[in-house]
C-alpha cells in the first residue's frame, strides 16, 4: 500500500526532531455545494531541525515514531 504524502505549513517548531505542520483540505459539502476548508494537525519528525515556522513542507506517513508522532517531513515543498 502507497505511503500517503500531505502538503502543510509549520506551525511549531519548538520540540527537539520534532515539527507541528497544519494541513489543509477543501472539499465540496455533499448536499450544500459549497466549499468547506477542513484542517487538521500532525506531528512530523525533522531529524536536522531545519524546517522553522512558516516554512511550507511535504510529510509522509510512516511507522510510530512516538506516542504522536507517525510522520516524517519529506522535502520543502518550495524547493
Amino acid at each position: 500500500m502507497p505511503k500517503r504524502i500531505l502538503q502543510g505549513v509549520v506551525t511549531s517548531d519548538k520540540n527537539e526532531q520534532t515539527i507541528t505542520v497544519l494541513v489543509e483540505r477543501r472539499f465540496k459539502h455533499p448536499l450544500l455545494q459549497k466549499t468547506v476548508r477542513k484542517s487538521k494537525k500532525y506531528r512530523a519528525h525533522d531529524a536536522d531541525n531545519k524546517f522553522k515556522v512558516g516554512d511550507t513542507v511535504r510529510i509522509e506517513e510512516c511507522a510510530p515514531i512516538s506516542k504522536t508522532k507517525r510522520w516524517t517531513v519529506v522535502l520543502d515543498a518550495s524547493a
